[in-house]
Order: C-alpha cells, then structure tokens, then sequence
C-alpha cells in the first residue's frame, strides 16, 4: 500500500441546490440544502483512501462541532489524523456552495482554522513526510505553509505534487518546488496568461510553467480530459463518459488523488492520467464533495468496460 501524505484544507460545505446560478443581487429558490465533508486537502485525501492508498492528512479545524465531525469522518475513512490540529481561536473552515441542474457551480470559502495551519504544524509531521511516497498540496491554506511543506518533501526527496487551487498567481519559489502541477484551464491562465481553450493553447501554457521549473505540467480540461506535457508524454489523454453530470464539486480533487495513487504505483503517466479520467468521471455522476469519492474497485471495473 502507498504511503501519501496530503497537506491541505479541512471545510463544511454547506450545499444549497439551485435551477441555476443567481446572478448579483438574484434571490433563488433552491431545491435542497445538505452539510457535508469538504475542504481540497480533505477531498483528496478521502479520495485516496478510498483508491487504497496509507493516507496520512495534514490540517487543522476549529475546537468547534464541525471540526469534531471532520475527524471522526476522516477515521472512518481510515486516514492517519493524528496531524490534524485543533486550533482554539479560529472556527473549522466552511464552504458555501451553488450548484445547479446541470451540475456547475459556484463556492465561496471561509478559511477559518486552515488559515492558522503553519510551519511548525508540517515539521510535527515529518517523520511521516520522509516516510512516504509523495505528497499532495493545494491552495486553501497559507502559501508559507505550503512552501514550507514543500522544502520539507523535497528534502527527503519526495514527489511534490500540485494542485493550484484556488486559482493564485504563484511565487516562482512555490514553483521551482513542485514536480507536477495539475491545474484546470482557468487555473492555468492565472499561472501563465494564457487562455486555454485547445491542444494548441494549452501546450503553450504548459511550456510557460515548465519555464518556472516544473517537470510535468497536466492541464485539466472538463469531459475532454487533460493535457499532459513533460519529456516522457506530450498529448491529450481523452476523458471519460460515466453518466450524467450531476455534481463537479470535486471532480479536481478526485483527479488529483487518482493520479498521485497511480504514479505512486509505478504506472507511466498516459496510463496514470486514464487512470485519474475514470476516476473523475465516475466522481460528477454523484453528489458531495467527499461522498462522490469512488473506491478502488470501481475505478477498475469500469476501466475494464
């Protein structure tokens, strides 16, 4: 079983149902309201238990009900919590989220504790970051704590895996440290000023990351895949059609955890890419962030269809 550590987020998302997106200063009726796991490091982590993967999260929530609920969650799920702090001034972080019939969304995140999760917090972990396979950050904690992890990783030679989301222009010291960055195409423009709307125009947003340092550039791009470019692969590796869309929450996160697993495993990257596609692909077909997370053995009969 790989060992991956994920250091990131801990939300509530607080999931209200919409015919559509409410435009500014638009009152809509929704059709249902659910309080469910959410928070990128969380997702990705339930998301790579799930996939069979030794998961070990790196966070904090408030001293407050939800944080309680977040952990017990994350026991269930089998991950490793004995790094999620608990902090006593700032409340568990929460997500309030829009989706609408067709499945798109909006989200508005309060940080609250994620934001207090930093440099001293990692290096109480990191007897778990030398022993593990690679380790997996993303955007909705401080940048400092994610450069800090960062060094850390690469001190013990890890895989440094990105995902830059929230949507952030980024310091190149963030970037010289990162082996693989995984964002979607909005993302991307915000790294590169490139508009991604093509094989083309994603290439040349791939080449402007690799000028920053970093060795693999994978583009999200919706049902029609992701881009990978790097010295082994250059090329689009198709999506995947599982069934209706019905919830993108976390289609990235899901991603995200998929392809760590699976390059973790030794797998090649065309082949960890199709890989981390089913996975996502199965993942908008369901509702929730966490709850839409599929298991191993669903990702694997589905690629055998």
């Amino acid at each position: 079983m790989k060992k991956v550590v994920v250091i990131g987020s801990i939300n509530t998302d607080m999931v209200v149902r919409s015919p559509q997106i409410p435009s500014p200063g638009q009152t809509l009726m929704g059709h249902s309201f659910i309080s469910t796991g959410g928070g990128k490091g969380a997702n990705q982590a339930v998301s790579a238990a799930r996939l069979g993967a030794d998961v070990t999260l790196i966070g904090k929530v408030g001293n407050d009900a939800l944080g309680k609920i977040s952990i017990k969650n994350f026991i269930d799920e089998k991950i490793n919590t004995a790094f999620i702090y608990t902090d006593t001034q700032e409340p568990s972080g929460v997500a309030f989220i829009v989706i609408d019939n067709d499945g798109e969304n909006i989200i508005v995140v309060a940080p609250g504790a994620n934001g207090m999760l930093n440099e001293e917090d990692i290096k109480k972990a990191k007897e778990k970051i030398e022993a593990c396979d690679a380790v997996l950050f993303q955007l909705e904690i401080p940048l400092t704590t994610v450069e800090a992890g960062m060094k850390l990783a690469k001190q013990y030679k890890k895989t440094v895996i990105l995902n830059p989301a929230p949507a952030l222009e980024l310091p190149d010291k963030i970037l010289s440290n990162t082996d693989i960055i995984v964002p979607n195409q909005s993302e991307a423009f915000i790294l590169t000023n490139i508009v991604v709307s093509d094989l083309y125009t994603a290439s040349k947003a791939c080449d402007a990351l690799h000028n920053k340092g970093i060795e693999t550039v994978i583009i999200t791009m919706g049902e029609s895949g992701a881009y990978v470019s790097s010295t082994q692969y250059k090329n689009l590796v198709p999506g995947f059609k599982a069934g209706k869309t019905v919830d993108t929450v976390a289609a990235g996160d899901t991603f995200c955890a998929a392809l760590t697993i699976s390059l973790s495993e030794g797998k090649g990257l065309e082949e960890a890419v199709k890989f981390a596609n089913a996975a996502a692909a199965i993942s908008v077909t369901r509702h929730g962030a966490q709850a839409s997370a599929p298991y191993r053995n669903e990702v694997d009969t589905f690629l055998k269809k």
